[in-house]
């Protein structure tokens, strides 16, 4: 027996070894940070959407030197970009979402970070025009204008983009940096503070310019559209992250792709689940990312917003807040371009593309088609679901019919007859004659119409007299 211990235990040996061969690889984890901003309606499908429908799960890789990766999402939210900007530098988010004027100061912190670099990797949402950033005043308040507020107390969350359209308007019309008493107040912090009419007015990104009169205290008299500088809210990723697991940052891109296209099959539905997700009234969801919405849904890098990116960089080096910094060196659409090519989708076709889905439909009040999407109008009519016209004249008189047959109404939407964008139709000022009804955002614009065509200023309760009237002053 002695002289076959050796063998036996070589046996035994050999057996242990195959047995510990047999056994799966203990799966890694990695844990993916992704920090969101829940309530600012640009980054809806970039953030709550994909969270909360489990988009990313469906598309994050399984196989090859995934199989043996467990992934743990960490979904982190935030109500303003710079603290994104903190928690990726600090490698406790791997993804970010903000707006363009804290991505640009994301990418030039992450350009002196030895360990990683960030890179704009796609779009969230955007408007060519500016439109989405605002300054509302108390409803009661005198001021129409951003002339009207010269030393007045005005608060903005410093370092968004909403500040830098502050800033890019205040340059445009040669205000001196003092022009404005200009405070740091965070969303929720100015909104409070303009309702108690302790500041004179709040200027915020999307979705607080139009939150803010819809809940019924404010009046928004400046639009980004004013400054003339596409705006928009961006994915960035830190390089070490993507470069290591770039399957993911693909998988990521597909996730938003799917959550476009689901809140394009249904804007209602996902304006109601935005609201649930999000506490954003669902109007208001709908005035951004409903057909003909203020902000563009594409997740495409397009020239024209990295151009405004450039536009932005001057902005701030004129202020001494920012050096030298290149966002065409700072953008990487290499993974967006990945996940198009590998869904059977063309990314060259979308990128080439600035359109948006539109209001489309026979108009059931006027009994005609809506030929024009930026002439027409909404009626979110509460057991009938949103109801298209055909242009202002006919929403206005579809208003006043619903209203007499005592049904309940959400809201009317109508788009600014000069700059085409969105508007709640209560909140328009409308210059009337001639037959002619037409819904401006401004007060100023309308009264140049309103000369233009011989006719009058009215808000929107007489301009419903008026559209049943005939458009009659």
């Amino acid at each position: 027996m002695v002289r076959h211990l050796p063998t036996l235990s070589l046996a035994i040996s050999v057996t242990s070894l195959a047995l510990l061969l047999a056994q799966p690889a203990a799966a890694e984890t990695v844990t993916i940070g992704i920090g969101t901003q829940d309530t600012t309606t640009n980054t809806a499908t970039a953030g709550t959407v994909i969270r909360q429908l489990h988009l990313l799960e469906k598309y994050l890789p399984t196989n090859g030197k995934y199989a043996n990766i467990k992934f743990e999402l960490d979904w982190q939210n935030f109500t303003s970009g710079p603290p994104v900007t903190n928690a990726m530098m600090a490698n406790k988010l791997q993804i970010g979402m903000m707006g363009d004027y804290p991505l640009i100061v994301n990418g030039f912190t992450f350009e002196n970070n030895p360990e990683s670099k960030s890179r704009l990797i796609a779009i969230a949402a955007y408007n060519l025009s500016g439109s989405g950033n605002g300054i509302v005043v108390h409803k009661d308040s005198p001021y129409y204008d951003l002339a009207d507020l010269k030393g007045k107390l005005i608060s903005v969350p410093f370092g968004s983009a909403a500040h830098g359209m502050v800033l890019k308007a205040m340059q445009d019309r040669g205000y001196a940096s003092d022009f404005f008493q200009l405070v740091s107040q965070s969303p929720e912090v100015g909104s409070t503070n303009l309702q108690e009419k302790k500041i004179d007015a709040h200027a915020d990104f999307v979705p607080f310019a139009e939150l803010l009169p819809f809940r019924g205290f404010a009046r928004k008299i400046f639009d980004g559209v004013e400054t003339n500088l596409p705006t928009f809210h961006g994915i960035v990723v830190r390089t070490d992250f993507a470069e290591k697991y770039p399957e993911v940052v693909v998988a990521y891109m597909k996730a938003l792709i799917a959550a476009n296209q689901w809140l394009r099959d249904d804007p209602k539905r996902a304006a109601e689940k935005i609201q649930e997700w999000t506490g954003i009234n669902k109007e208001v969801v709908y005035v951004f990312l409903g057909p003909g919405g203020n902000m563009t849904t594409d997740p495409t890098v397009k020239p024209a917003l990295i151009d405004a990116a450039v536009t932005d960089v001057t902005v701030l080096q004129k202020l001494g807040r920012m050096k030298e910094f290149d966002p065409r060196k700072w953008v990487d659409d290499s993974y967006i371009r990945k996940a198009y090519a590998e869904m059977k989708l063309d990314y060259d076709a979308q990128l080439a593309s600035t359109g948006n889905y539109e209001i489309s439909g026979q108009d059931s009040f006027c009994k005609k088609p809506i030929a024009d999407p930026r002439k027409a109008g909404e009626v979110w009519v509460d057991d009938a679901g949103i109801l298209p016209f055909a242009n202002a004249a006919c929403t206005l008189g579809a208003y006043a019919d619903f209203k007499a047959k005592g049904k309940k109404i959400n809201v009317a939407y109508v788009f600014d007859t000069t700059r085409g964008i969105k508007l709640f139709a209560d909140q328009a000022f409308y210059a009337v004659g001639d037959g002619e009804v037409a819904p401006f955002l401004l007060k100023k614009d309308a009264e140049a119409y309103a000369a233009k065509i011989g006719g009058k200023v009215l808000g929107f309760d007489d301009a419903v007299k008026s559209a049943v009237g005939g458009g009659k002053t």
